[in-house]
């Protein structure tokens, strides 16, 4: 499809992930997810990711982020949000969901960007969003070491916005 009839998208159901090397825009799916867009949206609209940690990348799997601890287990003060698993969407290379503890109603604010296919994810995890550019730069987060992913020294989200409200 050439850049002329693409679909634009919807900014009001858009992110800017801006990151060291580069922005990252993703496309939220509030038709699949929408709880789990609500808080994404409402988080961001309060600066909540800004300067927060991609703490756990595994090289091959994914780049996780969202927890202003930076240690995996931190989340925002509006709670838990309850599972919107999917069958009829896919963990594929650019797939954005939500993390989680064990608990499937665990959810909260730290969420993954997919590097590689997942089988093992599809309907066990809420999928909420699709990165449609710059998947380039989720590429150069720095990885993590060991089984864990953590990672010492992590990349940091620089912003992430809701489209709508960036002005120009």
């Amino acid at each position: 499809m050439s850049d002329a009839t693409a679909v634009p998208l919807d900014l009001e159901n858009t992110l800017y992930l801006d990151l060291k090397d580069g922005r990252v825009v993703i496309q939220l799916l509030p038709d699949l997810a929408p709880k789990h867009v609500e808080r994404v949206k409402t988080l961001a609209r309060q600066g909540f990711y800004d300067n927060t940690p991609f703490h756990r990348v595994i090289e091959g799997f994914m780049a996780q982020g969202g927890d202003p601890t930076g240690t995996g287990t931190g989340g925002s003060k509006l709670g838990t949000v309850p599972a919107e698993f999917t069958r009829t969407r896919r963990f594929l290379r650019g797939t954005v969901g939500a993390a989680r503890a064990q608990d499937p109603n665990s959810a909260d604010s730290q969420f993954f960007i997919m590097f590689a296919p997942a089988p093992s994810l599809d309907g066990n995890y809420t999928i909420w969003g699709q990165v449609v550019s710059g998947m380039e730069f989720v590429d150069k987060i720095k990885r993590g070491s060991g089984g864990s992913g953590m990672v010492q020294n992590p990349d940091r989200i620089v912003h992430l916005r809701v489209a709508a409200d960036v002005k120009g």
